[in-house]
């Protein structure tokens, strides 16, 4: 989103002390994403994206309906899920769609839930993969002994169903392997990473929305907090942004 909006200031708050939340209960979770919540807003963000899959499954909808109705009527939070399931439908030929994400996404059951509300009929298949987290986070994408771990999530997922033509990536880890997963799949597999497709939902929501739009400040600045250690943190984003950042530390 910073890229492709990048006329918009971004504050982005990583609990990093308590991730990876893939493996969380849903207690545990929803706590843990609501204290983020409530610290992004009393820094005085309007507008909040839960850009983790899990957080958005488990933790999401309750925030919507039993929290912000106590807050100031303009704040919203979204998530990662809606987004992705609206346009996921125009990927596939065969109508057979693969869902790779953490074992609490998965298990959720968020994404075909979503799925067949905009798109009855569609199949969707899941695969947990609990090792793909820690493989970005040692920086060991691109090791060889990450191939096994890759191959076998996809053998799985695949052995549900053949016809399998569009793939997506649900977890914010993932894109950091997506050269790695196209090696072992057919080329006209389509592999979706959620980014662009939720830059491009922000975007629509805001023209939709010109109420909140102008709410947003538009500095193009970037400012990262982190819960856990910065020097660690700014090392592991520096791999995502592809150049240097400098966060802050912040008690949620």
């Amino acid at each position: 989103m910073v890229f492709e909006l990048p006329q918009y200031d971004y504050i982005y708050l990583g609990d990093n002390a308590r991730a990876p939340y893939g493996n969380r209960s849903f207690d545990a979770v929803h706590q843990y994403t609501l204290e983020s919540v409530q610290a992004l807003f009393n820094m005085g963000c309007q507008l909040i994206i839960l850009a983790c899959n899990t957080a958005s499954a488990k933790a999401l909808r309750s925030i919507q309906q039993n929290y912000l109705p106590t807050t100031d009527a303009y704040k919203r939070v979204l998530g990662v899920i809606r987004p992705t399931t609206e346009s996921v439908r125009s990927y596939t030929k065969t109508g057979h769609i693969g869902i790779l994400g953490t074992s609490g996404t998965v298990n959720s059951q968020s994404y075909p839930i979503e799925i067949e509300k905009f798109s009855p009929g569609v199949k969707v298949y899941q695969q947990a993969c609990p090792m793909w987290v820690p493989l970005v986070e040692n920086n060991e994408f691109n090791s060889p002994g990450a191939d096994y771990f890759v191959k076998k999530y996809l053998d799985q997922l695949f052995e549900q169903s053949p016809k399998i033509d569009a793939l997506v990536l649900g977890c914010t880890h993932y894109p950091l392997l997506i050269d790695k997963i196209k090696t072992f799949l057919k080329p006209d597999i389509q592999v979706l990473s959620q980014s662009e497709i939720v830059a491009h939902g922000l975007k629509d929501y805001l023209a939709r929305h010109p109420e909140m739009e102008v709410l947003c400040e538009k500095g193009g600045k970037l400012t990262c907090y982190t819960s856990d250690d910065p020097t660690v943190f700014d090392t592991m984003a520096g791999i995502f942004f592809e150049k240097p950042l400098r966060s802050r530390h912040l008690v949620i």
